[in-house]
């Protein structure tokens, strides 16, 4: 049986032995596609001749003992946010339907680069603004362990697609969550990078100045193993990039740090079944190896509140006139957030100037409480995935709202510090339930590591039923 439940990282190995060839890989994800995308609507548009095209130049190369890099001739997908050449990038939204990119955005060439084979272009929320993946173009993508819930979002479509087996992995972008509330939703792995470090040139909406201190690139996989994969060829500076850092590859050394948990961020209800799920994940990094012990996140709570100061406030007044001057092709969803961002007084220069400054503070301090504890432990989010729609959920603790739900993601963006959600089981309905590792900034690596022993513990995560109804 062609491995498409395999890591990237075994499809690599069995590629290079000559044990499976790229085109029979390409042709199995293609037909879990066909199979699938009209139930989950995971695809905004799929590259079958060029996908098997370059899966034939691959094979060939091959043969000729060619080297052909990281990813020889994996399968991957690319969220509709980034510029695919010859292809449009609508960004789940009608006003950019007559758009056409000029050329690869950088993370899509240096996947190509490495001997990736990209299979076409997943799902996003329409702007990438909410954290539920619908628009009026490709419709609602829904979450491979139960239709009736959302995938999350804004890469809903690329984490529906990875986990319903039909991609090995692939990139999307996070600005306050949106690689890994999705990762959580659908029981996959993600990760958001430090602002810099993997080139973000060729994203709609640009990821510079001032969007680029919140939104960030970033692989996603179902193993932590093949992050680590993606992310090697993925990462490296790009002067096109304000924020790109030249900070190379590096070995990570896990002795001598402790992992700090907290089990919900402060001030903020979650669900019994995410505390548990927290729980069990501090068990399996103690067996693994590293000591977890409570850690007092109340210093940086107020960083959820920043967060919606620049995402919110700010960011809602750019996409309003958008949103405005467009208003029958704009999706209900596509504009739920910029009104709530534009329900608040807009930001004056003093108040963005203050917030920079306090963001900064909460940064400096939380950062010389993490010189012994290089890596936290926390939810991904509040809530398991939920019907769309869902706007408040009852917890033991009290009401839990939408926004404060996602406020254990989005508060590290804010901070600009790495976090990498993983699968650590699944509630009473089977839903999976994602937990998150934060690192230091630049301390990728260590995460990757840590996130690689702890599935160790873990064992096998399964895929979704849906995946081989």
């Amino acid at each position: 049986m062609v491995p498409v439940r395999s890591s990237l990282v075994l499809m690599a190995s069995l590629v290079r032995d000559g044990q499976i060839s790229p085109v029979e890989l390409v042709e199995a994800h293609l037909e879990q596609i066909e199979r699938l995308d009209p139930r989950l609507r995971m695809m905004v548009r799929v590259y079958a001749d060029e996908a098997r095209r370059a899966a034939r130049e691959t094979e060939a190369r091959l043969a000729r003992g060619e080297a052909i890099g990281l990813l020889p001739g994996l399968p991957l997908t690319v969220k509709d946010s980034f510029d695919v050449a010859g292809s449009p990038t609508w960004c789940g939204s009608r006003t950019r339907r007559d758009h056409r990119a000029s050329r690869d955005a950088t993370a899509v060439a240096r996947l190509r680069a490495a001997g990736a084979i990209i299979l076409g272009k997943t799902n996003t929320a329409e702007f990438l603004y909410h954290y539920e993946t619908e628009n009026w173009i490709t419709g609602r993508t829904v979450n491979p362990w139960d239709p009736e819930r959302t995938a999350g979002g804004s890469s809903g479509g690329e984490a529906a697609a990875i986990a319903a087996l039909c991609s090995g992995g692939g990139i999307g972008s996070d600005g306050g969550g949106s690689i890994r509330v999705p990762a959580h939703c659908c029981g996959i792995a993600g990760l958001k990078p430090t602002p810099g470090r993997i080139p973000a040139t060729g994203h709609f909406p640009e990821i510079g100045h001032p969007g680029g201190l919140l939104g960030v690139a970033g692989p996603m996989a179902r193993h932590a193993r093949d992050l680590t994969l993606l992310f090697a060829a993925l990462c490296g500076h790009d002067d096109q990039d304000p924020f790109s850092a030249p900070v190379p590859l590096r070995t990570p050394e896990t002795a001598g740090f402790r992992i700090g948990m907290a089990e919900q961020f402060p001030g903020v209800p979650v669900h019994p079944e995410i505390r548990a799920a927290v729980r069990i994940a501090a068990g399996h990094l103690e067996t693994a190896g590293f000591p977890v012990e409570p850690f007092d996140l109340r210093p940086v709570e107020r960083a959820p509140r920043l967060w919606w100061f620049f995402f919110g406030r700010l960011f809602a007044q750019v996409l309003g006139p958008v949103v405005d001057e467009h208003a029958e092709q704009v999706h209900p969803l596509g504009r739920e957030l910029v009104d709530q961002g534009r329900a608040e007084p807009p930001p004056t220069a003093v108040e963005i100037l203050e917030a920079l400054a306090a963001r900064d503070k909460l940064r400096a301090g939380l950062l010389r409480r993490m010189r012994d504890t290089r890596v936290l432990l926390l939810p991904a989010c509040g809530v398991a995935a939920w019907r769309p729609g869902e706007r408040r959920w009852e917890t033991p603790d009290g009401p839990l709202a939408f926004l404060d739900a996602m406020a254990p993601s989005a508060a590290f963006n804010l901070l600009g510090l790495p976090a990498l959600t993983l699968p650590a089981g699944q509630n009473s309905d089977g839903l999976p339930l994602g937990i998150q590792l934060v690192g230091r900034p630049y301390e990728e690596e260590l995460i990757l590591e840590v996130g690689e022993r702890f599935e160790e513990v873990r064992g096998a995560y399964p895929a979704p039923p849906l995946a081989w109804a």
